[in-house]
């Protein structure tokens, strides 16, 4: 779904991906994806174990070396019919921007304030401002008074919630998130869901690689289901999941209900 500004004109994409393809070996792992994500909107993928979905992400984030295709931010290219961008446009790319893992990738040995702050910090940025800025995310996330803990000292829902804060210290244009709450419990996974849904409210664009159903059709603008390293699928969410076109798609989703 594309946002139409208040000029009349379609958004810009922050990011497109063109016919992209990753092979591992003689396993093909995407297979020809394109997509777009419009500022201020939220795609969700979806699909059963082993589709591409963490490996879309990872390659959209340089992560992982793709094989071929286009990738750009801004409409600027880090990747064009499969070569790389100079090393210094990687990096300007690289800024625009965030990553939250499912397994967290806290720093154990540094505070809560310090693993928010350091990514800020190793750009250059005045320390004042870092801390005052990494303060204001902490207190966002619900997390005000734990800056001098420790992330063993944190439930998986804080610790995930300082991940976010962490990726938003750098005030990224869009966030990834691949699988946020697949390393929670079900009440703590409704902790980080509450912080995305803020996120959403806040017109913060991102990519979420989810099996969180409910969530994904009631924040989502787009939907994009993958099977097997392809878009099977796509559309809003209410299309993808109340009338979806594609047999594969009708079926994961009658599994998935099950």
């Amino acid at each position: 779904m594309t946002e139409i500004p208040q000029n009349g004109a379609p958004s810009a994409p922050i990011l497109e991906i063109r016919g992209l393809r990753k092979s591992f070996g003689d396993l093909s792992v995407l297979k020809d994806i394109s997509l777009s994500v419009e500022p201020g909107n939220v795609v969700s993928v979806i699909g059963p174990s082993g589709s591409g979905k963490s490996t879309l992400l990872r390659c959209a984030s340089f992560l992982e070396t793709a094989d071929g295709g286009d990738i750009l931010y801004d409409g600027q290219y880090a990747m064009k019919d499969g070569v790389y961008a100079s090393k210094a446009e990687l990096n300007h790319c690289r800024t625009r921007f965030g990553m939250v893992f499912q397994n967290f990738n806290l720093f154990p040995h540094y505070s809560v304030l310090r693993n928010v702050s350091e990514p800020p910090l190793l750009h250059g940025e005045d320390k004042e401002e870092v801390r005052e800025r990494a303060m204001s995310l902490l207190k966002k996330m619900g997390l005000e008074g734990k800056e001098n803990a420790y992330p063993c000292q944190l439930s998986g829902g804080q610790q995930q919630r300082v991940a976010i804060a962490r990726a938003l210290a750098l005030r990224p244009e869009i966030l990834f998130f691949d699988e946020p709450t697949s390393a929670l419990d079900p009440e703590l996974t409704g902790e980080v869901l509450k912080v995305i849904r803020q996120l959403a409210e806040d017109r913060m664009t991102m990519v979420v690689v989810t099996h969180e159903m409910p969530f994904a059709r009631a924040v989502s603008n787009r939907v994009i289901f993958m099977d097997k390293g392809v878009i099977v699928e796509q559309g809003h969410p209410e299309d993808v999941f109340g009338a979806p076109t594609q047999e594969r798609t009708k079926q994961f989703l009658r599994n998935y209900q099950s």
